[in-house]
């Protein structure tokens, strides 16, 4: 069950990482969201949720 977890968690930072890179935000923001996601995976993720750069996937 642990395994299940921890692959649910590593594809959501992945797409996370993904999104922020998709962003319009300057670079060094970006590295400084992507560090946050990889070094704090799950606390990252949802800090990243509620309060990072979104893709602009649409426009």
């Amino acid at each position: 069950m642990g395994y299940i977890i921890s692959a649910i968690i590593f594809a959501l930072d992945v797409w996370a990482i993904a999104s922020i890179i998709n962003t319009n935000v300057q670079t060094s923001t970006k590295i400084i969201w992507i560090v946050l996601v990889a070094v704090l995976p799950v606390l990252g993720l949802i800090i990243w949720w509620f309060a990072g750069p979104k893709a602009n996937y649409g426009s």
